[in-house]
């Protein structure tokens, strides 16, 4: 899916664009089609984000004083919650093999304060993305690296006799040697039984066997004082430099294989390698999703605590316009890494934001509030609707549940008329809603398998009426 994407950002493959090759890679409408599949509606805000990945993709096909050039054009969604901001974002980081992380930008303050500062985001996307490469290289030698434990589990479990010998007298010393038959006829029954139990390991047949293995265990970490980025560079450095102690731990064959494995995974792959590969993926093809940005927009002649929001943008600005970040695998540009910022503004507006920040978030898509005919939708169209999870949930119990087409617009109905009456929460009031419709029937299902329940329009309206009504009621229950 990555190489579907995006491809390769080897610079051999710059000149091979044909038209043949588009074939190849997610379009625009494919990518929208994609998260069609479990996000209903805004189109606009699909539309942008499909535009930006296919855009990461064409970037990498131009030629390199070209590319340095084309920077990304960061989005910025604006809508109230629960309408599919955070859920696109997160579809999209499922769907794209780059590095991605989601930040709320509440969690984080101006430098000085006490609290994480904000280049800690792009430490953390490096260290995501070396973990992906990682997992990739490992599963390109995983074959090797289990025939690799095979042969240390048979170690193990068939170990070399103890060599229990010491010098007689001086003059053994100066004697002829022994012959070697005996050490060589112990050498081969020693080899003939390791395969014997490495073929019993292959087949299975030792797998609920206990074995007792050496396992590395973490060490002690060395404590800085004053933690900023680079002092959290320093500590992981030095806490590295100590060895890794070992101990005895017992447990499962089956167990202790997949340990194995891993250990002989590690030592196969280069790690010089993955983490050159895995600063160019952060570079050039990460994501980072920033959530709540409205929360820290300072409001036209406010004061108190506004002062530490506009220091968090004012931190934010340079890892957005594009600087160096140093983390604990070296400086890391973003220049290119693409920014997506999200936030309701109920009560702040974009333009609260510092003109600066503004101009570096060029796209803006505005989602729009969520309607009876999008609930009726969210509840029936996306593979993970509400409707069939709470069918699954209950066929575990034995007892058959059908949402039937006027019980699901009902449904509906209610949702929207409580986010009406109280706070409009989008589509997050559907778990409250079904939670509430079905807590009597979750409640029972134990002793009702085998059982059919049709959930039709009369069935919803008798137990959710009542409280739809009662505003007090809607407000604290629904």
């Amino acid at each position: 899916m990555f190489k579907k994407l995006f491809g390769s950002s080897d610079s051999e493959n710059t000149g091979k664009r044909d038209s043949g090759r588009n074939d190849d890679f997610l379009t625009p409408k494919q990518i929208v089609e994609e998260l069609d599949k479990y996000v209903v509606g805004q189109k606009e805000a699909k539309k942008a984000v499909a535009i930006a990945l296919r855009n990461r993709w064409r970037r990498q096909r131009l030629p390199e004083d070209m590319r340095e050039e084309v920077v990304p054009k960061n989005i910025i969604m604006i809508g109230p919650t629960g309408v599919g901001k955070t859920e696109i974002a997160r579809r999209l980081a499922k769907l794209v093999r780059a590095p991605f992380i989601k930040v709320e930008a509440t969690k984080f303050t101006e430098v000085g304060y006490v609290g994480r500062d904000v280049e800690s985001i792009i430490r953390d996307l490096v260290e995501i993305a070396v973990n992906m490469v990682k997992e990739e290289k490992i599963a390109e030698v995983e074959e090797r690296a289990r025939e690799l434990a095979y042969d240390r589990l048979a170690e193990i479990m068939v170990p070399e006799p103890q060599q229990t010998q010491s010098v007689q007298s001086l003059f053994d010393v100066f004697l002829p040697q022994k012959p070697q038959t005996d050490v060589e006829r112990e050498s081969s029954r020693l080899k003939d039984e390791r395969n014997r139990v490495k073929k019993l390991l292959k087949e299975g047949k030792l797998d609920d066997e206990t074995v007792e293995i050496p396992v590395t265990v973490e060490g002690p970490k060395v404590n800085v004082i004053g933690l900023g980025g680079d002092m959290q560079n320093l500590q992981d450095m030095l806490s590295s430099l100590l060895p890794k102690p070992k101990k005895l731990r017992k447990m499962k064959v089956k167990e202790a294989l997949r340990y194995l494995t891993q250990e002989e995974a590690q030592k196969l792959i280069d790690m010089d390698e993955v983490i050159r590969e895995a600063i160019d993926r952060a570079e050039n093809q990460g994501i980072i999703f920033i959530d709540e940005i409205d929360k820290v927009a300072a409001r036209s002649g406010a004061r108190g605590p506004d002062v530490s929001r506009e220091g968090v943008q004012r931190d934010l600005l340079p890892i957005v316009e594009g600087c160096k970040v140093s983390t604990r695998y070296g400086l890391v540009r973003t220049d290119h890494m693409l920014f997506i910022a999200a936030g309701a503004f109920h009560i702040a507006k974009p333009s609260d934001l510092l003109p600066e920040l503004q101009g570096r978030f060029p796209i803006r898509v505005e989602l729009k509030p969520l309607t009876k005919e999008d609930f009726v939708r969210i509840l029936t169209e996306p593979k993970n609707a509400l409707t069939k999870q709470y069918k699954a949930l209950l066929a575990a119990e034995g007892v058959d549940i059908e949402f039937t087409p006027d019980g699901i617009e009902e449904i509906a109905r209610i949702a929207e008329e409580a986010n009406s009456k109280a706070e409009n929460i989008g589509a997050r009031r559907l778990h409250t809603v079904l939670e509430r419709l079905l807590e009597d029937l979750s409640f029972n299902a134990p002793e009702m398998k085998g059982q059919k329940v049709v959930i039709d329009r009369e069935y919803v309206r008798e137990r959710l009426e009542g409280i739809i009504k009662d505003e007090d009621l809607t407000r604290y229950i629904l």
